[in-house]
């Protein structure tokens, strides 16, 4: 009776080491990077939290870049920052997430008429724009020191048509109202997000 008994808790307390090794080597922190939309290029971190069963990863993605679209100049910086939820308990394999996201961008019109009924010259100017969205994403990452991901989504939020503004140039103030330039992945409605990712874990 008490070698069965022996047997099992040598089972038990081998079974249990065992998933103490691997949940300890278990790689928790990821840093990379994201190419795609609407981050364009961002750097990406990432953290296994030790609880839960390794299911949730806090993250975070910042980039900045600039575009141009015809007479217009745009700077951007995305930052976003939530949470993911893997469907494995090891940080790898599908996962969703959640976050909220800033784009932030910094927008210069060129070849402006100010015109004050007397004179007219061309100018140009420069004014801010932020567009907050919540993002929701479907995602996959592989294991191992050099990981890739993949992630498709949708950011809600309400994007602006155009950008009101008033700028002076040689003494003449006029009030403008342009369309927002063609921003990667942002429409009337949100962002479209899909990304390629790459990096380090350990």
């Amino acid at each position: 009776m008490k070698k069965p008994l022996l047997v099992l808790l040598a089972l038990v307390f081998v079974q249990f080491t065992t998933a103490q090794m691997e949940s300890s080597s278990s790689k928790r922190i990821s840093v990379g990077a994201k190419v795609g939309v609407p981050n364009i290029l961002s750097l990406n971190g990432e953290v296994v939290l030790p609880i839960l069963d390794n299911h949730f990863a806090p993250f975070i993605d910042y980039g900045a870049f600039d575009i141009e679209d015809g007479d217009t100049e745009v700077g951007l910086k995305y930052t976003e920052f939530g949470l993911n939820y893997y469907f494995g308990s090891r940080g790898k394999g599908f996962y969703i997430g959640a976050g909220i996201a800033e784009l932030s961008t910094d927008v210069t019109f060129n070849d402006l008429v100010f015109d004050d009924g007397t004179n007219s010259v061309v100018g140009s100017a420069t004014t801010g724009l932020d567009i907050s969205t919540t993002n929701l994403k479907l995602g996959l990452k592989t294991g191992g020191v050099f990981y890739l991901r993949i992630e498709a989504g949708y950011g809600l939020g309400s994007p602006p048509k155009t950008i009101d503004f008033t700028a002076t140039s040689n003494g003449i103030t006029e009030s403008f109202s342009e369309p927002i330039p063609e921003i990667p992945g942002v429409n009337e409605s949100g962002l479209l997000i899909g990304n390629i990712g790459f990096g380090f874990s350990f």
